[in-house]
């Protein structure tokens, strides 16, 4: 929100467009812009103003917070910057139809793709059916129908922050993506296998222990460790654990996009197209090769924001 301020300077009296916001730390930093009338707060050259601005002091943040690389270069962090202050602005000057709009739009989008991803043979159009006017094609397989139904709850939850990188809350959205599935919720009881990867997942007995491990290293890290960084390494190391019987792929994309959320990023899709990438990315990871998905997921981020969030925005 934009305020005006009349500050007196050697006598005499100018007239400021004040704006604030609070980067990642709970800091809050104040910027103000001379400007010749009220009328001018709400200008598009003092909007532009206070955007650049904001950015800047996001990237500045950024840059003195995380180790620059090859991967997260100066260049890339400040792009992640910028997008992620583009899309907040995106998303605070929707209306409430609008933002139920594009947010519904997404999960049609990602439910489709990750579907996909996992072998669901549903069309885009059928997605949209199921999601949009929760109709059901004919002679179309019910597991493949309740695995697409059941996506619209567990966003409904993830847009509204509500999903939490803990035990609870991952069993918790798990069961709700494989609901009359016939998939057995909770953590495996029997063994399973990685899909297009050389490796051997965590034996059943082992899971509770090796997820909180998992979960301990992100509490500890999630403060220091670049939001994609952090977000590549829990994904692998979720999907090398593999918890459930089934239904892992699809939980993982979705707590991949809340840790992003979580940290005002915006969600990414992986699309079906990238799915050989994606699986080869995930692989490298278990080699010890960790660049070739954080590179991915940087990618994926980029790709999304420009592709679906501002292509949504010129049609307004």
């Amino acid at each position: 929100m934009v305020s005006v301020k009349y500050k007196a300077i050697n006598g005499k009296k100018y007239l400021y467009a004040e704006s604030s916001f609070r980067l990642p730390d709970g800091k809050i930093k104040k910027i103000s812009k001379l400007i010749q009338g009220e009328e001018d707060k709400n200008s598009k050259e003092t909007k532009d103003y206070f955007l650049k601005k904001q950015v800047e002091a996001h990237q500045d943040y950024a840059l003195k917070t995380y180790k620059i690389d090859r991967i997260l270069t100066k260049d890339q962090i400040q792009k992640l910057e910028s997008i992620k202050v583009e899309y907040r602005k995106i998303i605070k000057s929707f209306t409430k139809n609008q933002i139920k709009d594009i947010l519904d739009r997404f999960t049609v989008n990602f439910t489709y793709e990750s579907n996909a991803i996992e072998g669901n043979s549903l069309t885009l159009k059928d997605v949209t059916l199921i999601l949009g006017e929760n109709v059901v094609p004919k002679n179309k397989d019910l597991r493949e129908v309740y695995e697409t139904r059941n996506t619209r709850e567990a966003h409904e939850l993830l847009f509204k922050n509500k999903i939490k990188i803990n035990i609870k809350d991952i069993i918790s959205i798990h069961s709700i993506l494989i609901k009359d599935t016939g998939v057995q919720p909770g953590f495996k009881k029997l063994p399973n296998y990685l899909l297009m990867r050389n490796l051997k997942t965590t034996a059943p007995e082992k899971v509770e222990e090796e997820m909180n491990k998992l979960i301990s290293w992100y509490e500890s890290n999630k403060d220091k460790t670049h939001p994609l960084r952090l977000a590549a390494e829990f994904h692998a190391g979720f999907e090398r654990i593999h918890p459930f019987d089934d239904g892992n792929g699809r939980t993982g994309r979705i707590l991949l996009n809340a840790i992003l959320l979580e940290q005002n990023y915006p969600p990414l899709i992986i699309r079906k197209t990238a799915r050989i990438a994606y699986f080869a990315s995930l692989e490298a990871f278990d080699a010890g090769y960790k660049s070739k998905l954080e590179r991915f997921l940087l990618e994926k981020i980029k790709d999304t924001f420009e592709k679906f969030f501002k292509v949504y925005v010129q049609y307004l």
